[in-house]
């Protein structure tokens, strides 16, 4: 237990004065403020087009309710910060292996196993407090630039907020639970690869692969992790959340995709964690 917390206070101390760190925490937050401003002046462009026509745009009250716009803005916060995770987590051993900062860590009687141990805390923490800080200033920014409500077309009531805030947060539970897999898998990869630089390109490089095949795979690809992350090529719930927010009713939900959602990631967790705790005691340092 010592050892876990000497390798943990090296990890934060370290994230407290690099870069990569602070990339983590603040990226997927600035890209979706950079987002809604270009979102924001799409529209004003648009509804000043329309205006000038005498053609107001079909459905605008739809389109500006902010539960939308809100969900889009972490499906692009999850995206980023899945990629973020990814790189960081296959960076980060490699890279204190390549400096020699593991062996000394090593040398203070740091087990082996209690580094990817802190390795794995770490990047959670940095995690949840990204999606702290793109949970917030998503909402914020949406509130700013448009208007929370139920969905109402034709003075009909097509959804209400209650039910919207239980579908936005069925899909955010569902958005995050791959994403400690994804960091296990990154973790992974730092420990196989013979680099850092080799340990990110290849990380990179089979996430998006797995993104661009998955659609490919059919009912296998309900198996594999990757498949329930807000991604490029999007197949995650939020993605439908987000349409269903909008009051579209053609979206079907899958009961059994679901659940798979909620319990694929956590074997491949425990996978990706057991196999790096095994094969980093067989590396050479």
């Amino acid at each position: 237990m010592n050892g876990l917390l000497t390798a943990l206070r090296c990890e934060i101390f370290v994230a407290l004065r690099t870069f990569s760190s602070k990339l983590i925490v603040l990226a997927p937050a600035g890209i979706v403020i950079l987002q809604y401003i270009l979102l924001r002046l799409t529209e004003a462009g648009q509804a000043a087009r329309d205006n000038l026509l005498g053609n107001p745009s079909f459905g605008a009250v739809v389109a500006g309710n902010a539960y939308g716009y809100f969900v889009d803005g972490l499906n692009t916060g999850l995206t980023m910060l899945g990629l973020l995770l990814v790189a960081q987590a296959s960076y980060s051993f490699s890279f204190d292996r390549d400096t020699g900062a593991a062996r000394h860590l090593l040398i203070r009687r740091v087990s082996r196993s209690s580094l990817i141990t802190a390795k794995l805390i770490h990047l959670h923490i940095l995690a949840a407090l990204s999606l702290l800080l793109l949970i917030i200033t998503a909402y914020l920014m949406s509130d700013v630039f448009w208007q929370f409500g139920p969905i109402v077309e034709d003075g009909f009531e097509l959804i209400g907020e209650d039910e919207i805030r239980e579908e936005i947060s069925t899909g955010l539970r569902l958005a995050v639970i791959p994403l400690p897999a994804a960091i296990a898998f990154g973790i992974f990869i730092s420990v196989c690869a013979q680099s850092a630089t080799q340990a990110v390109s290849t990380a990179l490089g089979i996430t998006l692969a797995i993104d661009i095949l998955k659609t490919m795979l059919g009912d296998f690809a309900y198996y594999l992790y990757a498949s329930y992350q807000p991604s490029l090529i999007d197949q995650s719930y939020l993605q439908d959340v987000s349409r269903l927010v909008r009051g579209y009713s053609d979206v079907l939900i899958d009961e059994r995709v679901m659940l798979l959602n909620s319990w694929v990631p956590i074997p491949a967790l425990m996978l990706f964690f057991v196999a790096s705790l095994w094969l980093v005691q067989h590396k050479k340092m």
